[in-house]
């Protein structure tokens, strides 16, 4: 779809993702139903190559990574109209629920809207070069529950599983935020190889149990030696959320890099929101709770994720 074709306005609609699932780092994400909303409302007609943004509601600390994307592939195609453009998003930063991942596809999605459309592998694999991991990138642009790997050319493959509609991911978000860069150098540089086996059996392990529904798998299928010990002095209530038990209770996981807390449920999901909220209270930290879905439109294409009128 080029500009051309949508002369007045456009939209662009991304949504927020989670990442790892426990011990998926770098490998597993899923999007949610937050979303990152991009509008087109202007075009100036005296000028070229420039783009001007308006934030409704948070504006980014510092990088604004949607223009940041943008020119990334726009680097060789320096003649297009100036565009006003206007942002609003559901998706807090800083809060391992992909902010980031959102606004780097979204400015891949404004590309499109002037340039056409842009294949999944030049995507994901610009994608890994702004984010250094392409997980959260990989929800955000085929949603589902995506699985994606860095072949050993640096390019990136990636495919999406449908979500089971049934299943609630019980989000509580403290109202503190953890830099992403801050969560990764809080990882080892080795890990050993019972380890990395332990994390290889779940990883399979919670992709049957989501597919074939066999919820009584999941809480081991939950379980990480990789990443989550090592980031459990950056979050707070972490240690004590994953040792939760509640009869609607499937399993409890660090969402992204944190500091949001993930638990996996099917009923009485309010029940299981208030069961964490007890837990993280005592810590005397701001936070809510949410109940997300699942955003499953898998393999999503470009044009469907632009409107234009």
């Amino acid at each position: 779809m080029m500009w051309s074709d949508c002369l007045e306005s456009a939209e662009i609609t991304v949504p927020g993702s989670i990442a790892n699932l426990g011990p998926g780092l770098d490998t597993l994400a899923v999007a949610v139903q937050l979303y990152l909303r991009v509008r087109v409302v202007g075009v100036s007609n005296t000028k070229h190559g420039s783009l001007e943004f308006h934030f409704e509601s948070q504006a980014p600390p510092s990088e604004n990574r949607i223009e940041t994307a943008f020119h990334t592939l726009a680097r060789n195609n320096g003649d297009f109209p100036s565009l006003q453009i206007s942002v609003s998003s559901d998706i807090p930063m800083g809060a391992g629920l992909g902010s980031s991942a959102a606004a780097t596809i979204a400015g891949f999605r404004l590309y499109e809207v002037l340039f056409g459309k842009q294949s999944e592998d030049r995507l994901l694999s610009a994608a890994l070069q702004l984010e250094g991991h392409a997980d959260n990138a990989a929800a955000a642009l085929l949603g589902g529950l995506s699985v994606c790997c860095q072949r050993q050319d640096g390019t990136v493959s990636a495919f999406s599983l449908p979500w089971p509609e049934s299943l609630c991911l019980v989000v509580l978000t403290p109202q503190i935020r953890l830099a992403t860069q801050t969560s990764r150098q809080a990882l080892p540089d080795s890990v050993s190889l019972r380890d990395a086996v332990s994390n290889m059996q779940r990883v399979l392990l919670l992709l049957q149990s989501i597919q074939s529904g066999d919820d009584g798998a999941l809480a081991e299928a939950l379980c990480d030696r990789l990443h989550q010990p090592a980031r459990e002095s950056l979050v707070p209530g972490l240690s004590t959320a994953l040792k939760l038990s509640h009869p609607d209770l499937l399993g409890a996981f660090l969402g992204g890099s944190g500091p949001s807390i993930v638990a996996l449920a099917r009923q009485r999901c309010h029940a299981v929101a208030d069961l964490l909220s007890e837990s993280y209270r005592p810590l005397g930290i701001p936070f809510r709770t949410s109940i997300l879905r699942v955003h499953n439109q898998v393999s999503l294409p470009a044009c469907a994720a632009i409107s234009c009128s």
